[in-house]
This record gives structure tokens, C-alpha cells and sequence, in this order.
């Protein structure tokens, strides 16, 4: 802490600001109550956001410190910084979602052009495998699947709590490993890949024709699901459509 402080003496920096671990809890307050009062800081940068802590953390060292939190960190690297809101984060805390950074992100995670063209797809019945991997790499950028379901409003409240939003990130992995492992022609056309090419694509991608299996209903299913949003926009329920792509 002295040597810190003889650094601020010769550099003069203009902002002080204050690391600290999200997932700390307590701790996170007791540091920041110490550099503050031994060295003043002019803000701080909650880090960890996109784990388990709900950002309680942030309450008590604003109350403490009376300095304000800057930037959120979201992920491990810089563009996962993030504006701190504080209104949104009285929405996480309390379980109520956060539906506007869930929209930024979508947004900075997902090309116009390329959504349309999906959206082209869906309503011609052309929906890939290819697709289906694509848009599961759009929604890896959003961060971690658990700090997106977080911010669906009710969503923790109805899985149990926080503790129920545990996701595998290791499943999307997976899924796009057994993708990569088929051929131009399997992603075109799900209906060629015949027991052998299960096999086959197991082994390439370091699972098992189960994964495979499962991977594949889950496909069909989703395809099924879009198809009868396609029909209900020929029977004239524009609406349905449009708040499916929006």
C-alpha cells in the first residue's frame, strides 16, 4: 500500500480505479474500504459479473467508499467491460432480469444481413445444421449461457434460483464438434446421416452416437417448431412472425 501510494505521488494519475472480484462478496468491501481510505481511489470496475454473484457486492461499496462503479466485467477480456447501470443492477439482485443489456447484446452479437437471410431460411424451411451451428457461435459472443438466462426476467425465480441457471458450457462444444465432423452434404440434408455416418461423426468429433442421436432430435425438433411459425404467417398471423424474429 505504501509503495502505491509513493506511485501516485510521482505520476499523478488522473483516476484511481479500483479491480475488484465480484465473486468475493464481503471481502470485495473490506479491500475496497482499505485502498480507499489508505490510498483514495476515484471509482471501481466490478469484475466476475458473468458467474454466480448477483452484484450485491456493488451496493455496499458504493455505501462505503461513496465512489462509483465505473465498468462491470462481464468475461475475461477487455470488450467484455461493460457500463455499470445501476438501475439494471437492481433488476439482477432482485431476480428480475435484465432485458436491455440482453437486447445490446443481441445486438452487437448478431449481423442484420445474416439475420435476415436466416430469417429467409426459416420462412422457406431451409434451416441447416450449418445454421444451426452459426447461431450457436452468435450466442457464444453474448457471454456465458448462464449470465444470458439471468437476464431473462422470472427465468432464475422459475429454475430455483440462481443455482438453477447452471448451464454446460461444455455442451455447445460438443455440439459444435459433431457439427464440424459431418460433411457439407450431411449439414445441407440431416436425413442422409444413416447409422454408419453416426458412427462415423461420433468418432470424429470425440463423442458418441448417443450425442449424435440427441443432437439430431434436438434439430428436428427446432426445425418443427419454426415451421409451424411459417404456417401460422400464411394463415395471416403476422404478429407471431414478427415477435419470433424481433
Amino acid at each position: 500500500m505504501l509503495e502505491l501510494r509513493e506511485i501516485k505521488t510521482q505520476i499523478r494519475p488522473r483516476e484511481v480505479i479500483l479491480v475488484a472480484d465480484a465473486m468475493t462478496g464481503q471481502d470485495a468491501v473490506n479491500i475496497a474500504k482499505n485502498f480507499n481510505e489508505r490510498l483514495g481511489i476515484d471509482g471501481v470496475i466490478l469484475t466476475k459479473m458473468d458467474g454466480d454473484a448477483r452484484g450485491g457486492a456493488a451496493l455496499s461499496i458504493r455505501s462505503v467508499t461513496q465512489k462509483p462503479i465505473k465498468f462491470v466485467g462481464m468475461g475475461e477480456k477487455l470488450d467484455a467491460l461493460e457500463l455499470f447501470h445501476p438501475d439494471r443492477m437492481a433488476s439482477r439482485i432482485l431476480g428480475m432480469g435484465d432485458v436491455l443489456t440482453l437486447i445490446e447484446k443481441a445486438e452487437t452479437a448478431f449481423d442484420e444481413r445474416q439475420a435476415k437471410e436466416l430469417e429467409r431460411k426459416i420462412r422457406k424451411d431451409a434451416f441447416t445444421l450449418e445454421d444451426f451451428r452459426d447461431q450457436l457461435q452468435q450466442i457464444r459472443k453474448m457471454g456465458s449461457l448462464e449470465s444470458i438466462l439471468g437476464m431473462i426476467p422470472g427465468l432464475p425465480k422459475k429454475m430455483g434460483g440462481p443455482e438453477g441457471l447452471n448451464v454446460d458450457e461444455k455442451e455447445l462444444v460438443r455440439v459444435e464438434a459433431i457439427i464440424n465432423s459431418m460433411t457439407p452434404r450431411e449439414r445441407a440434408n440431416f436425413t442422409l446421416i444413416n447409422g454408419s455416418r453416426r458412427l462415423r461423426i461420433a468418432r470424429g468429433s470425440g463423442t458418441t452416437v448417443q450425442d449424435v442421436n440427441q443432437l439430431l432430435k434436438r434439430y428436428a425438433q427446432a426445425r418443427k417448431m419454426m415451421k409451424r411459425f411459417t404456417e401460422m404467417e400464411k394463415k395471416g398471423f403476422g404478429k407471431g412472425r414478427r415477435a419470433f424474429f424481433s
